[in-house]
């Protein structure tokens, strides 16, 4: 039986261990930088080194890594030894304040958007003490965030820091405008994680699951999610095994993992944690994502978090639960008791419907990738067009402060606002609307675009972003205010007014919405470069360098980085496409063929009574014939696409050209993989995966 308190952190260097740890005059200045950034001396970083060490060796490591996120999405890490030689041959086990402090891993082989080349090597790490280090495969892990030699963001972490204080600073400034005494603001997240489990020695007979961690080919069973027997029901023991080891990993990390269940398609399921801080939040996914590869394999099992793995079932999101707290526990999103705090919610909700309708652009890049493009929009994930659901009641007060009458609400608890303009607010009666993009849940938003593989940074970062930009604006004009009362019932109507295209209670999944998203002037950028090509519009410019998130600079870099591993994937995938049709596809077929050949030659010796063999070789043949020529087709497209001058035409020539007649290879192979006798299966069926793990 697993003792959860005591496992629970054990590998991490929390704020119970530095306590035990430190000498209480160093434990408060560690702590003065966590929660206020005020630097360290170099001899309290020696002490702080020193006591990592010791526990760490403790726990049986015996190297150290400054652990980081670099933009390629993945993390990265260096491991170098605690050994220092001595004399007489001897060393000892020992590690620097500067060694914690500061890295200097190689900075030219990581993606920067080709601000770096390889004869400018130098980059940095430098150590994130608000995010606590931690044991992994006998390794000190050390959250660091990553620059360049001249200073640019060259990672995740460092613009979501930046994005976070930002969001601190402006809100800050509206908190103080209500005689809010808080101190400081914080944002929190939850990510729920969607993924799916199948055995690992059909996995390795799929080279495009290997390959693009998606099947680029593959019929239809017989049985997919029609049913809707997969979603909450009970776990198979094997499953069950892997979650139990899964939880235990994450829980040793200080890892919140609290829910587990079957999601709606066969073989998929989900983890979700408890809410926790954006910057540690964002770690611990990183976290979690790789420990659920490596525990699947321990179990025979590979767990895929491609955003669409499988055609015609479900792909996997990760639903990015964002509030904004401040460091009295009081949650910015959720109304309150007193007239003040029903004020300040309303006024913080409109700042999100501004914030959001100003900037569909910006959600939409922060989610665009190869992956999620296959995924939304497509009956079961939002739309690529971006809206707010607020529920019924919310939206029917949002529309009496628009309207200027009173609303008369029966359901839930009510609290009055100050203003008689305003009406009451009720309280917890929001429902949930799964094909919202942009959902209000009672406390918080559930950001529901963002695709199952992806870095958490990106999109909180944006959140974060445009959030701050909105408050600054907001506190700007309502500092100037002789009226306060009057002016912010002024600027909630306005705002609400002028911005309510962008609320939707409805169906995101219908095609009606889209019709009428359209006329309402929302943007729909269905692909990953339509999205892209509006990254680096001034207004977003002036919006990340007026905060200090970004300079144009590294969005220019990281717009590029985006484009090409667009690019990159769809090409992976065209080739991977190819060869499974010549080296597994068509040759399974002529066997076949020539098994049916062989077949009907021996029949026709002795009746004239059967000629299925002939047509059966008939619909193979000229299905084969089809095939052929459509993947010659696609052949030339892509080499035609790869020949364009610049990166942003080869995206847009993916997505017009080559995705469409991948498409079409695809529904003719489709046609022929059923036709296959049960030995002849040119690789695992969908149903061999959707259904092998019991």
């Amino acid at each position: 039986m697993t003792n959860v308190p005591e496992l629970f952190g054990s590998l991490v260097f929390n704020q119970s261990v530095m306590k035990q740890m430190l000498p209480s005059k160093i434990y408060k200045a560690l702590k003065l930088t966590m929660e206020n950034g005020t630097p360290l001396d170099i001899h309290s970083a020696n002490q702080i080194a020193d006591a990592m060490k010791n526990w760490a060796v403790s726990k049986g490591a015996t190297h150290y890594s400054h652990w980081f996120q670099p933009l390629s999405g993945i993390t990265a890490e260096k491991h170098d030894s605690f050994l220092t030689p001595v004399e007489e041959g001897k060393i000892i086990m020992s590690f620097s304040g500067k060694e914690l402090i500061k890295g200097e891993p190689d900075a030219s082989s990581f993606p920067s958007g080709g601000k770096r080349s390889t004869f400018e090597a130098r980059g940095y790490t430098v150590w994130d003490p608000t995010s606590y280090p931690f044991i992994k495969d006998h390794t000190l892990c050390i959250p660091t965030a990553f620059c360049s030699y001249t200073g640019e963001a060259l990672d995740k972490k460092t613009p979501l820091l930046r994005s976070m204080e930002a969001l601190n600073e402006q809100s800050l400034r509206i908190l103080k405008l209500f005689g809010n005494e808080a101190k400081h603001v914080t944002t929190t997240m939850g990510p729920e994680q969607e993924y799916f489990l199948v055995d690992e020695k059909l996995y390795q007979k799929r080279k495009d699951l290997k390959m693009c961690g998606r099947t680029l080919l593959g019929a239809k069973p017989v049985k997919g999610q029609e049913m809707d027997d997969q979603y909450f029901a009970a776990i198979k023991p094997r499953v069950i095994k892997y979650m139990e080891e899964l939880n235990n990993e994450l829980w040793k990390l200080g890892i919140y993992a609290k829910t587990e269940h079957n999601e709606a398609a066969p073989a998929q399921h989900e983890m979700a944690p408890i809410f926790t801080t954006s910057n540690l939040a964002a770690d611990q996914n990183q976290l979690t994502m790789e420990i659920m590869k490596k525990v699947a394999r321990k179990h025979g099992l590979i767990c895929l978090l491609h955003e669409k793995p499988f055609e015609g079932v479900n792909g996997s999101g990760k639903h990015n639960n964002w509030s904004v707290a401040t460091d009295t526990g009081e949650n910015l999103f959720s109304p309150g008791k007193t007239p003040r705090d029903n004020a300040q919610f309303l006024l913080f909700l409109t700042a999100v419907i501004k914030a959001v309708d100003d900037n569909q652009d910006l959600l939409r890049y922060s989610v665009a990738s190869a992956g999620n493009d296959h995924r939304l929009g497509a009956n079961e994930a939002p739309p690529a067009i971006m809206s707010i659901y607020v529920g019924d009641e919310l939206d029917a007060i949002l529309e009496a402060i628009k309207n200027g009458t009173t609303y008369d609400g029966t359901k839930g608890g009510k609290m009055t606002i100050g203003a008689d303009v305003l009406p009451p607010i009720p309280k917890d009666s929001t429902d949930r609307n799964r094909t919202s993009p942009f959902a209000f849940t009672g406390n918080r938003f559930e950001f529901r675009s963002v695709g199952s593989a992806l870095s958490i940074s990106g999109p909180n970062t944006i959140l974060n972003a445009i959030l701050a930009d909105t408050l600054k604006k907001f506190a700007n004009e309502l500092e100037k205010s002789d009226d306060f009362n009057n002016d912010l019932q002024k600027l909630i109507k306005r705002e609400i007014t002028e911005h309510w295209r962008i609320l939707f209670n409805g169906n995101g999944y219908g095609k009606e919405w889209i019709e009428e998203a359209e006329k309402r002037g929302l943007k729909n950028y269905r692909t990953t470069p339509k999205a892209i090509e509006h990254y680096l519009d001034q207004k977003n410019i002036d919006l990340f360098e007026g905060l200090g998130i970004y300079t144009k600079e590294e969005m220019q870099s990281h717009s590029d980085i985006k484009l090409e591993k667009y690019c990159q994937v769809l090409n992976i995938e065209v080739e991977t496409m190819k060869e499974m049709v010549y080296k597994d596809l068509i040759p399974s077929a002529f066997k076949y063929m020539n098994l049916l050949a062989d077949t009907e030659f021996k029949i026709q010796r002795v009746s004239n009574l059967c000629d299925a063999g002939l047509n059966m070789m008939k619909k193979l043949n000229d299905l084969v014939n089809e095939l052929s020529k459509n993947t010659e087709l696609l052949t030339a497209i892509h080499e035609e696409i790869k020949q364009l001058p610049s990166m942003m035409e080869k995206a847009h020539g993916y997505a017009k050209k080559v995705i469409p007649q991948m498409e079409a290879v695809r529904q003719i192979a489709d046609q022929i993989e059923p036709l296959l006798g049960q030995e002849f299966k040119p690789y695992p069926s969908y149903e061999d995966l959707l259904y092998s793990v019991q």
